[in-house]
């Protein structure tokens, strides 16, 4: 997806440190993950209800039971 190696992260942390300060930078870091938590969850439970609904509208595949019904000779 993202081509993102190496040199690219070691910048990233650099500009975050120099943005937030090394005090700060593991109250950033819980809230994002605290963030990243909560969408997950949310995106889950969006997903629940329309997974049970689909699956409440498909016909079940129940096989048919067959009654035994008396056959008359002929």
């Amino acid at each position: 997806m993202f081509d993102i190696g190496m040199p690219e992260l070691i910048v990233i942390f650099i500009i975050i440190l120099v943005l937030f300060g090394g005090k700060r930078l593991p109250e950033v870091g819980k809230s994002l993950g605290e963030a990243i938590k909560n969408f997950k969850k949310s995106m889950n439970e969006l997903e629940s209800p329309s997974t049970t609904e689909t699956k409440k509208s498909l016909p079940e595949n129940k096989p048919e039971e067959k009654k035994d019904t008396p056959t008359k000779p002929n």
